[in-house]
This record gives structure tokens, C-alpha cells and sequence, in this order.
């Protein structure tokens, strides 16, 4: 990065040579690149290159840890998405964020509405602005940031399943690169990235995937369809309701039937999508969104 930062890459390169569409991936809160894995070895196979990168103060990164504020975030993605589109000046690139990859994502675009790319996708968006918190969760937060920054809070003890995939989750529980736990100043900096999310919504751009599963308990469901709801141009996103959806989409157990909607869209966004889950406010979605909290 201009400042001297450096940002480890992986990336995918599709079987096939020069590939039909680049997907740039933008990991979650304490993942890293390796995160977009799985993704990238089965879209390579269908002609899709995958790159992902290590933000700042995640996986191997230097100050891993410590949270690099929501400017940083969106500077670096904006530089990753200008690099590739000079490398591959006539292949579809699209940004694909997780979680708090897709809320820096929202950000990023909502700064830079020139970024260079064909379209979006979002898998369970961290979209959950301090608006959507109860009183003494925001309270909490603002205690704990200011009275002891440092201290790490690792949330042992709340019953709350990220995947249904347990052979996966043991998995990252022993890869030093995932963080666990995170600085109380951490978890502050990332409510802020959540609110300017949330902020961005209505000016968001372009096509877009937005993918949720009905069993997320990390996203809630209220500033979800809160989302969808101030989402504008409803006719350029298309929105995916998974049912055995749970937070880690594409590396859930029924992550195949993800990984291969991803791949339908990002070769033809207009096409029919494998899962056969696709939904919009006058269907499933808006009945899924009219059940409350």
C-alpha cells in the first residue's frame, strides 16, 4: 500500500487460462484471505479467477489485532480493485465481501462510485448499525472501548453457531492465523464500520448478489432486511434466502450450493441460479423479514 503496509494475496487462477471473470474477496472480522479457499478452488474450475487479501490488522499482517479504522479499510480495497482492473483491463471484476467484508465493501463503493467494477456480491453483510442494537449492548460497547481498550473479549460462553460445519470451525480453531477474540476498541471501530454501512445503503450501485441464510446467528435478521429494504434500484440486485443457511455461507455444509449460485452469477448475472433460492420482498424474503427480530 502507498503508506508501506503490505497485504498478503492469495488468489485462484482459473483452469482455463485467461479467465471469464475475477472475483476480488474480502474476508470477515478475525478471518483472513484463506478464508475464500474453497470458494476459489471451486470457481477456478469453471473459469473464474478468485483473489483475496489479508486487511489490515488481520491474518498475517503487521499489528494484527489491532483495529486499522474504517478509512484504511476502504483505501486498501479501492487499491486492490484499480490494480487488478490494470491487470485485466477487459475481464469482469467483481467485489465479493463477508460479513465485515462486505460492510467495507458497501463503504468502499459508496466512496468511490468509480471504482472500476461489474458488479457486487454480499454474503451476510455485517449491516448491524449501533440503530439496530439494544440500549445496554451500545452502552457496553462504549464502556468497555473507553475504559479498557485493550482487553480482549473472546465471547466464550455465548451459545451462537457461526456454521453448521463443525469439522470446518475445528479446523480454524487451530489455524494461527484466525484471531480469537478482539480488543474492546476493535469491536468499537467495527460498529462504527457497521453504522457507515448501514449509511451507505441507499447509495449503493449497481448489480449486486446479495446472499443471507435463515439460520445466520451472527448477522441479525432486522438491519438485514433493513437492507434490503433501503436498497435502491431494486432491479439491479437479486437477493438469495438460503434456508440451511447459516453465517459462513460458502463454507457451511450446503456450501456447495453457494459456491455454485456465485459462480452462475459472476458468469452471467442474469441468469437463473442453480439453488433455485432466489427471492425479493414480495416473496419469501418479505415474509422471512415480516416475522420481527
Amino acid at each position: 500500500m502507498p503508506d508501506g503496509t503490505r497485504l498478503p494475496v492469495s488468489r485462484w487462477r482459473a483452469e482455463t487460462g485467461e479467465p471469464e471473470a475475477i472475483i476480488l474477496g474480502v474476508h470477515g472480522f478475525n478471518d483472513y484471505r484463506r478464508g475464500w479457499a474453497v470458494l476459489g478452488e471451486d470457481l477456478r474450475e469453471r473459469g473464474i479467477s478468485v483473489y483475496a487479501y489479508d486487511q489490515r490488522g488481520f491474518g498475517a499482517t503487521e499489528q494484527r489485532g489491532i483495529w486499522a479504522g474504517t478509512d484504511p479499510l476502504t483505501s486498501d480495497l479501492a487499491i486492490m480493485a484499480n490494480l487488478l482492473r490494470a491487470e485485466y483491463p477487459d475481464t469482469p471484476l467483481y467485489l465479493a465481501g463477508e460479513s465485515m467484508g462486505g460492510a467495507v465493501t458497501l463503504v468502499t463503493q459508496a466512496r468511490h462510485p468509480e471504482l472500476p467494477v461489474e458488479g457486487t456480491i454480499l454474503l451476510a453483510p455485517a449491516v448491524w448499525s449501533r440503530g439496530h442494537m439494544p440500549w445496554y449492548q451500545r452502552a457496553g460497547l462504549w464502556l468497555a472501548a473507553r475504559v479498557a481498550p485493550e482487553r480482549k473479549l473472546t465471547g466464550s460462553g455465548l451459545e451462537i453457531r457461526p456454521s453448521d460445519n463443525r469439522e470446518m470451525l475445528r479446523n480454524l480453531g487451530r489455524d494461527p492465523l484466525i484471531q480469537r477474540g478482539a480488543r474492546a476498541d476493535a469491536l468499537e471501530g467495527l460498529a462504527n464500520l457497521m453504522d457507515n454501512a448501514q449509511a451507505a445503503i441507499p447509495e449503493h450501485r449497481g448489480r449486486t448478489l446479495i446472499l443471507y441464510g435463515e439460520k445466520d446467528q451472527i448477522i441479525p435478521r432486522r438491519p438485514t432486511c433493513n437492507m434490503f429494504q433501503r436498497l435502491p434500484n431494486p432491479e439491479q440486485w437479486r437477493a438469495v434466502l438460503y434456508a440451511e443457511g447459516y453465517h459462513m455461507l460458502t463454507r457451511d455444509l450446503q456450501g456447495e450450493v453457494v459456491r455454485r449460485d456465485i459462480g452462475d452469477w459472476a458468469l452471467d448475472p442474469a441468469g437463473d441460479l442453480s439453488s433455485g433460492e432466489e427471492t425479493d420482498l414480495d416473496g419469501r424474503l418479505g415474509l422471512f423479514c415480516s416475522r420481527g427480530a
